[in-house]
């Protein structure tokens, strides 16, 4: 059995990347998003252990010495990080797995992992995204204004990614992501595996 592909998705906050990968798994099988913890506050509608595992810093530092963590990242004062005992086990059973995580984490990822596949979804414009982030009304106008501070430096971190996906009509970007995690499946290294007895009696 080959062994699952590990994705990195990236993107400002307010870009649209939570949305359009919950459509990506809804539409691809075989393929789970690995959930974060994180010492951000629970949000409105959020549930832990779906959207995150919400843990006090505490917690997370112990996790953090312990070496829980395949990577981890301070964002806007708060801690995030990704379990890297369910990502192993996880890929290790032929299934994909998605990482949305920032650029941080993503470049600590591909340090360890250099076979990492990165994803990096734009918005179509900075108006687009500001009025993306005051549509949602979970901020205050302080929290947008820093989230579009950084957003600049996060964006510019693009270039370290293997593919660029602009998010503009949800739809088409929500294709465009099926197809790189189709095109990944279907490299050699993955098919061989899947049709080694066909590739034998082909060969005899």
């Amino acid at each position: 059995m080959s062994r699952g592909t590990l994705f990195t998705v990236s993107a400002a906050s307010g870009t649209g990347k939570t949305s359009l990968v919950k459509s990506l798994v809804e539409l691809s099988s075989n393929v789970r998003v690995s959930i974060s913890h994180t010492t951000r506050p629970i949000r409105p509608g959020e549930v832990d252990g779906v959207n995150y595992h919400f843990v006090s810093q505490d917690k997370f530092m112990r996790m953090l010495e312990q070496g829980a963590f395949l990577e981890h990242a301070q964002v806007f004062a708060n801690y995030y990080g990704t379990s890297n005992e369910w990502v192993e086990s996880t890929l290790a059973t032929g299934t994909d797995v998605i990482l949305e995580i920032d650029w941080q984490g993503a470049q600590q990822i591909r340090r360890l992992k250099p076979d990492v596949v990165g994803i990096f979804i734009l918005p179509p414009s900075r108006e687009t995204l500001e009025d993306r982030l005051n549509e949602r009304g979970q901020d205050n106008a302080e929290v947008i204004a820093a989230r579009m501070a950084e957003a600049k430096d996060e964006i510019s971190h693009y270039v370290e990614s293997d593919f660029l996906v602009v998010n503009d009509n949800f739809d088409t970007a929500l294709q465009e992501l099926v197809a790189i995690i189709q095109s990944q499946r279907l490299k050699i290294s993955n098919q061989e595996p899947r049709y080694v007895e066909l590739i034998k009696s082909l060969l005899a």
